[in-house]
């Protein structure tokens, strides 16, 4: 497979991981460079560099820039030329410059292009409200992994990822997801306890507060799952007197919505607080 492939395949990969990335293209260069205008490279959130742009004097310019970009969210363009060409740190048409002490005195131009995260939801059951949280987290971008074990009706399968498994799919949330268990009355305390252990920054439960409460003082027998009990909101969803499950999916998608915008899902105590206070007593 040629690197380029595999840099299109790591884009795909990151898609979907829930992770921010920046997609590195030479757009031009100007005499010699190891690297040619079209190759491609990714940088991730933790600075490592997937793909080839060229040698130390490139990369090194590439990913300091492409973390600013992940941070302010905004593509750039950069130029890299021969430090003794550099006289200032923006060129003469508004563009980045990055010094190189490459011996080739080559120049590179590189656009960087900030890639967010996908937001993504992660749905415990085969209830009517999980299918219906599948479709319409769908059509408002969000990425949706489901867990239905002993989906009869197959419709679960509409999710993007979809387990036949609880924990598979709770291991696949992390501080910037989502995850809500509707399974109700099916398996309901082996999706709670799949949920616990997952790293989701928000997880609702479709269930009334003294239903839960039954089934968090069983569950909070064992200790590897009582830390997260407090996280837990249920009945999952704004309050908005919703009865019919598209009702009910469309507070709890409102109120994640509200949480993300608010800048409180990748903190889950934060999260917490506020969404019980949403939800209110």
């Amino acid at each position: 497979m040629k690197l380029s492939e595999t840099t299109l395949d790591l884009i795909e990969t990151l898609r979907g991981s829930g992770k921010s990335f920046c997609v590195a293209t030479i757009v031009r260069t100007k005499d010699a460079t190891s690297a040619k205008p079209g190759a491609k490279a990714v940088v991730t959130e933790d600075g490592e560099l997937h793909g080839f742009l060229g040698g130390g004097c490139v990369t090194g310019a590439v990913k300091k820039q492409a973390l600013k970009a992940l941070e302010t969210q905004e593509p750039v363009l950069i130029r890299i030329k021969p430090k003794d060409e550099v006289v200032a740190p923006v060129d003469t048409d508004g563009t980045t410059l990055h010094k190189s002490s490459c011996p080739s005195g080559g120049t590179v131009e590189v656009f960087l292009e900030p890639m967010k995260a996908t937001r993504r939801l992660i749905i415990l059951g085969s209830s009517p409200i999980a299918r219906t949280l599948v479709t319409l987290a769908g059509a408002i971008g969000y990425r949706t992994i489901a867990g239905a074990p002993g989906d009869e009706s197959g419709e679960m399968q509409a999710a993007d990822v979809c387990f036949d498994d609880f924990s598979e799919a709770a291991a696949e949330a992390g501080p910037g997801d989502a995850l809500i268990l509707s399974t109700q009355g099916r398996r309901d305390r082996e999706a709670l306890r799949a949920a616990l252990g997952s790293d989701a920054g928000y997880i609702g439960m479709v269930a009334s507060r003294r239903k839960f409460q039954v089934l968090a003082e069983e569950i909070s027998t064992d200790p590897e799952h009582t830390q997260r009990l407090d996280d837990v909101h249920a009945p999952a969803g704004l309050d908005i007197k919703a009865v019919e499950p598209e009702e009910i999916a469309l507070s709890i998608m409102g109120q994640i919505v509200e949480l993300r915008r608010a800048g409180q899902l990748d903190d889950q105590t934060a999260a917490g607080d506020e969404t019980r206070k949403a939800a209110g007593p």
